[in-house]
């Protein structure tokens, strides 16, 4: 009765130890794809979050920010932001809604961030 307790356990690690463990080299690929876009992406997010943290307590200057620091405002495009060099100088911030360069709405988000020095 022990042998054949003994050589039942045998044939059930035996048999445990001899299922496939490789994987698929596409499955590998996919599973490597996904890790590594899971990755950019939360790199991307730590980033941002530096950048935002870095620039959040400094006042852009209207008359001098380069476009960099400009599309560093959050929801400024790179087109607002060439449009904003190209019409300066500006004697208020405000001025980026009256000349049509940003909505209300948009200005109202950045407004606290933007001065203007002569």
């Amino acid at each position: 009765m022990l042998a054949l307790t003994a050589a039942s356990f045998l044939f059930l690690i035996s048999a445990g130890c001899t299922t496939d463990t490789k994987q698929n080299p596409e499955k590998i690929r996919e599973k490597t794809a996904e890790a590594t876009a899971e990755l950019k992406q939360d790199t991307n997010a730590v980033a941002q979050g530096i950048r935002d943290g870095l620039h959040r307590d400094k006042l852009v200057d209207l008359n001098r920010a380069t476009r960099d620091q400009l599309l560093i405002l959050p929801g400024i495009t790179s087109q607002q932001a060439d449009r904003i060099i190209a019409e300066r100088p500006y004697k208020d911030p405000h001025q980026l809604v009256t000349r049509g360069i940003l909505s209300e709405k948009q200005f109202s988000e950045i407004k606290d961030r933007v001065v203007v020095k002569e």
